[in-house]
């Protein structure tokens, strides 16, 4: 195990990269493969990122795997932290690149709605220098650039406002399903599903929770919306995933049920 690196970042207060280890597999009864990626310290306990193939050699699941204490002593203060993890070699067929997980101690704005501390899981479909690079303020233009029309999952908008503004430097602009609303007389936000873009590109699927959602154990398995065309040949996700896994005694996040799409 690997503690993770820190360092400065832009609009954020660390960055840690875990660099990829040698995989490690194990088979089921199905004869589907888990490969896991190099385990990452996270909190007092460990981050594991994995993917799952068939006989074939196809993916059929990827995600992240989070100890029991990997949701206690994590940073606190003002600024959010940020934790980089490569997935293993066997999810090149996904366009996932590798994962971006960010801590919110003090969860997000608007904080009556969002303020409670939260875990965001960006499965990134570009490398993380080019997500790092991301900068709405000195190139408008690209951040202008929204997403044609038919790669918008359904029911999926933009954050409302200037796409300049909301673009999150060395993140991206989110979108959100406009059927999911939270606050008073709605429920409480404790999960939600969205997308990211910079430059008319989809460039991260992402779940994230609240730490007391994640607290409860849940056993959490939802539809991914999905778009009428995506950008890149690959294998995408119907279902996402945020549950507890009792027999391996770890958070599970994951994007599941993986079908292979074309690219137009």
């Amino acid at each position: 195990m690997r503690k993770l690196r820190r360092y400065a970042a832009v609009a954020l207060a660390a960055v840690a990269v875990a660099a990829c280890a040698p995989s490690r597999a194990s088979t089921n009864a199905n004869g589907e493969m888990t490969v896991l990626g190099e385990t990452a310290a996270l909190g007092l306990g460990i981050a594991t990122p994995y993917v799952i193939v068939d006989k074939k050699g196809d993916p059929v699941e990827i995600g992240v795997r989070l100890t029991e204490k990997a949701l206690d002593g994590l940073p606190q203060g003002d600024a959010p932290s940020m934790y980089v993890l490569e997935f293993p070699e066997e999810a090149a067929k996904t366009p996932v690149k590798n994962l971006m997980l960010n801590w919110y101690p003090k969860g997000r704005k608007p904080a009556e709605l969002f303020g409670e501390p939260q875990l965001a899981f960006h499965f990134y479909t570009i490398d993380h220098n080019e997500a790092m690079g991301i900068n709405p303020k000195a190139e408008p233009a690209k951040a202008s650039r929204l997403l044609d029309p038919k790669y918008v999952a359904k029911d999926f908008i933009a954050e409302p406002g200037d796409p300049v503004e909301k673009t999150v430097p060395s993140m991206g602009l989110h979108w959100l399903d406009s059927t999911r609303e939270f606050g008073p007389g709605k429920p409480e936000f404790s999960e939600v599903f969205v997308y990211g873009s910079f430059d008319a590109k989809m460039i991260f699927l992402e779940p994230l929770a609240t730490r007391k959602y994640l607290l409860t154990k849940p056993q959490l398995t939802a539809d991914v919306k999905q778009p009428e065309s995506v950008q890149k040949d690959g294998f995408y996700p119907t279902k996402y995933s945020i549950r507890w896994d009792d027999k391996l005694q770890s958070y599970v996040i994951s994007l599941a049920n993986l079908t292979k799409r074309q690219g137009s």
